[in-house]
């Protein structure tokens, strides 16, 4: 079973360690970017910003959860 990951603005993902997700906190695109690309190989789906989201784009290749 894969983990769970959170990027996005650090007050919008700091809750999601506590239910035991990875939580990696990104204040602008590039941030972003280079969170996604840092992933580990066992995460399977990633909770994403909206701005995460956009920043993302569509290719991904995880299971992806926008936060609303």
């Amino acid at each position: 079973m894969g983990r769970i990951a959170a990027i996005g603005t650090g007050m919008a993902v700091r809750g999601f360690g506590l239910a035991g997700a990875l939580v990696l906190p990104a204040e602008d695109a590039h941030e972003v970017r280079a969170a996604w690309a840092a992933l580990p190989s066992d995460v399977e789906l990633v909770i994403l910003t909206p701005a995460a989201a956009q920043a993302v784009g569509p290719a991904t290749d995880r299971l992806v959860a926008v936060l609303p």
